[in-house]
């Protein structure tokens, strides 16, 4: 079955739209001990992740099945997927504004 990249679509946006109302409440607390607590973060994230699918010898799909709740693995899942999202903004947003201490017409 090919991807489906409507509901790809659909998913980033909700998680853009999760990541604005997360902000809210926490600000950029995520990265707030550097790259190495941002690292430990997803580490944290993927360990939860690693825990419930070895349960299911590491058949994420079926851990997936066997606990849909909103709680469950997906939750997880969610949540590492907006964590490397804000990690990768966090690197071009960095690296664009090294372009810009380069130029000399500002």
């Amino acid at each position: 079955m090919p991807a489906n990249f409507k509901h790809i679509q659909q998913l980033a946006d909700r998680d853009v739209d999760k990541l604005k109302e997360a902000e809210k409440s926490y600000g950029d607390s995520w990265r707030s001990r550097g790259g190495v607590g941002a690292f430990m973060m997803l580490a944290r994230k993927f360990d939860r992740i690693e825990n419930q699918v070895s349960k299911e010898g590491y058949d994420i799909f079926r851990t997936i099945e066997n606990d849909p709740t909103a709680t469950g693995i997906l939750d997880d899942i969610q949540d590492l997927r907006r964590y490397l999202l804000l990690v990768e903004s966090h690197i071009g947003v960095e690296a664009y504004m090294k372009e810009l201490e380069k130029r000399e017409d500002i």
